[in-house]
């Protein structure tokens, strides 16, 4: 299984890639990262949307798009993904914070025979990291003696916490150990319940840390991101997945998990 997917992987990096027209919704720390590497990839940025121009995501500016690439705001991020679906725009969404909305979101979509993926970080190492959180969750669940717990650290510019990516981790270890019901935070500690440890501090990308704790040892798993290139990387990617395709997806269709 593992061989299959490492195969899988190098093809993902070896394909030939179709030239795509994007549209980046956001262009913050994220967005300026994102258009240098799909500019690197081949692609072109041909439509920028940001806080002074929200106006310009309409029929007339958005024609010839092959794809948007959503990095926003909680406040803001399905409204926008709203307006790519009327117009008939494949959306990738890395925004964080807003996922009450979220199944409103796939009914659009899915009424408007769109395209769309959200996933709560992009990264390829952070999608293995799921991976590998709810296989040991699994294995875990039969030694109620190892404790979770999970803490994230980020950037003191971060908007929502926990981390989107956290949450994802915790719903892992629910997943994978029936133990667990859900997560809450550290200072919260409740039964059956993942505690998490949300930390802002300097200007860290990103690190997230899942502990097994029992009163013998301690079995720990870590990805800590050096920069924002494994996370724009992986919206790109996306991006080329879905383009040409119609549904919802996640990241376990595009990286063939």
């Amino acid at each position: 299984m593992v061989l299959i997917t490492l195969q899988m992987l190098k093809e993902i990096n070896s394909q030939k890639i179709k030239f795509m027209n994007i549209a980046l919704i956001g262009y913050g720390r994220m967005g300026h990262e994102i258009e240098s590497t799909a500019i690197s990839r081949g692609h072109r940025i041909s439509l920028i949307i940001d806080k002074d121009n929200l106006s310009d995501l309409d029929f007339e500016h958005t024609r010839g798009i092959d794809v948007a690439i959503e990095f926003t705001t909680p406040e803001t991020a399905f409204e926008n993904l709203k307006k790519c679906f009327s117009l008939g725009i494949p959306v990738v969404c890395g925004t964080t914070g807003w996922l009450a909305d979220y199944e409103k979101a796939v009914n659009l979509c899915n009424e408007n025979y769109g395209s769309f993926i959200h996933s709560s970080n992009f990264s390829i190492g952070v999608n293995i990291l799921f991976k590998l959180n709810n296989m040991l969750a699994w294995f875990v669940s039969a030694y109620p003696e190892y404790k979770p717990f999970i803490e994230e650290i980020h950037h003191t510019k971060k908007l929502d916490a926990p981390s989107g990516t956290a949450i994802t981790l915790a719903k892992g270890v629910c997943d994978g150990n029936p133990a667990y019901k859900g997560w809450c935070f550290e200072n919260e500690r409740a039964e059956k319940m993942v505690p998490i440890s949300a930390i802002r501090e300097g200007l860290v990308p990103g690190t997230h840390i899942i502990e097994w704790d029992s009163p013998v040892d301690r079995i720990t798993i870590r990805h800590e991101a050096k920069n924002r290139k494994g996370l724009a990387l992986g919206s790109v990617i996306a991006a080329e997945y879905i383009h040409s395709r119609k549904g919802v997806f996640t990241m376990d269709d595009v990286l063939g998990f």
